[in-house]
């Protein structure tokens, strides 16, 4: 199983016993309000099932992410976009992480090693990354990972259940 390490933090490929704490993770209003609040158990167990399947089609995928004690913060990494996407085919960096795991810096920390990863493994010519204008908590984790703002990109789709979601684009490159 692979494990990209740095100084606090694991990221790793999914296992069967992380459905429970990705689950509660998803069932959090807090965790989920840029997303449109909390999704089911349902839900939640086929996000899991599609990033671990990212990670043997690709070899990339998002992460788990747990403490280097093995406690479960999050995930972050990268996936290959949907078929529909309105920028066409690309691969794109997100991250979530419980609400315990706010503001410590561990999305930064994460983020920066899967594009390290990614560009180094995979080598792509480009990650994109995309918020909604009011999540300002991503933007800034955007912007210390020194992700380029490209607004030539930004997108309205039909995402998250939410009709006319506004996409702001960033880009990193290796």
């Amino acid at each position: 199983m692979m494990i990209i390490a740095t100084p606090r933090l694991n990221l790793r490929c999914w296992k069967e016993t992380d459905r429970d704490v990705f689950a509660a993770m998803h069932a959090d209003p807090d965790v989920m309000h840029d997303y449109g609040g909390p999704i089911s158990r349902t839900e939640s167990n086929a996000k899991l099932d599609r990033y671990a399947l990212a990670y043997y089609r690709h070899g990339f995928c998002r992460w788990a992410v747990e403490s280097q004690e093995g406690v479960f913060l999050g995930y972050t990494g990268i996936m290959p976009s949907r078929p529909d996407h309105p920028l066409g085919s690309h691969a794109e960096i997100g991250w979530r992480l419980v609400r315990q795991a706010w503001g410590y810096g561990y999305a930064t920390e994460a983020a920066r090693a899967a594009l390290k990863d990614v560009f180094t493994r995979v080598r792509p010519t480009e990650v994109l990354a995309y918020t909604a204008p009011d999540n300002l908590r991503s933007q800034a984790v955007m912007a210390r990972l020194e992700l380029q703002r490209d607004p030539t990109r930004d997108f309205t789709a039909n995402y998250f259940g939410v009709k006319s979601w506004h996409g702001l684009v960033w880009v990193a490159r290796p």
